[in-house]
């Protein structure tokens, strides 16, 4: 007999939070999944900061949470307990590409560091959707250890060339993914290479003495398709892409729908029926 799914990995953006923000159904959902006896974890794009989370804490205040697309593990406590570096020399070609091409560029930090070094429009905004503001600096001269970089982008042709030359190089993984809070921008992420949702869910699930057969995976995004495949349940959300859909278990609704609200009364219910 399988054992029964124990883990629940949440996607934030189009998962967790929609449009108008984290549906109150959800948290209801979420203290349900608890009280049955389900681990839960946020496993994002996002820092480990500011409103991702505070969404963490109050999604599963004891659990392990998955932020920087797997860069960065942090425990119920706050405490980062994995982090994943980005090479030097390739942090320094990625801050090149960003410059030569006039493509905004976020960093982020193992020690909790959020820096930029322009005033776009598109990376001001974002801040506001994070909950807490970068420093504007020179970001040659960032010292602590960057994690994570990210394209905040457009389409356009400087875009389109600057992520070309991101997947030639060998040392870095590329994420990419929306938001609902900013239709219209792309969010491109790199972190280093074998960093993935897919490989900081393991070692979560091996810290519960769990694997991924007892893990579900609930997201929206193309970035959280690795993990949807390779969960024992992998939930779409009704607003993720025809290929996220096509490959999940199964489907709900919209996130501004309770889709997240369906997905955890569906694995709450697995175990309240054994």
């Amino acid at each position: 007999m399988n054992k029964p799914i124990r883990l629940v990995l949440i996607d934030v953006d189009g998962t967790l939070f929609g449009p108008n923000g984290v549906p109150q159904c959800a948290w209801e959902a979420a203290k349900r999944a608890r009280e049955a006896g389900l681990h839960l974890s946020i496993c994002t794009g996002r820092p480990g900061r500011g409103f991702a989370l505070e969404y963490a804490e109050r999604l599963d205040p004891e659990g392990f949470h998955i932020f920087e697309s797997g860069a960065v593990i942090v425990s119920g406590h706050r405490e980062a307990v994995r982090v994943s570096a980005l090479p030097m020399q390739a942090y320094l070609r990625l801050l090149e590409l960003s410059r030569l091409h006039g493509v905004p560029f976020e960093v982020y930090t193992a020690e909790g560091g959020f820096y930029r070094e322009i005033q776009h429009p598109d990376l001001l905004f974002h801040e506001t959707m994070l909950g807490f503001k970068a420093e504007q600096r020179d970001l040659s001269e960032v010292a602590e250890r960057v994690v994570r970089v990210q394209f905040v982008w457009r389409a356009s042709l400087a875009w389109s060339l600057v992520r070309e030359q991101i997947l030639l190089m060998p040392q870095v993984e590329l994420h990419e993914a929306t938001s609902p809070g900013m239709p219209g921008v792309g969010f491109s992420s790199v972190t280093a290479r074998g960093v993935s949702k897919r490989a900081a869910a393991e070692w979560v699930a091996a810290q519960l003495g769990l694997d991924l057969s007892q893990c579900a995976m609930i997201g929206d995004g193309e970035n959280d398709l690795e993990l949807i495949q390779a969960a024992r349940l992998g939930i779409a959300m009704g607003n993720a892409p025809e290929s996220v859909r096509q490959a999940a278990d199964v489907v709900v609704s919209k996130v501004d729908e309770c889709g997240l609200e369906q997905a955890l009364d569906i694995l709450r219910a697995q175990l309240v029926q054994r």
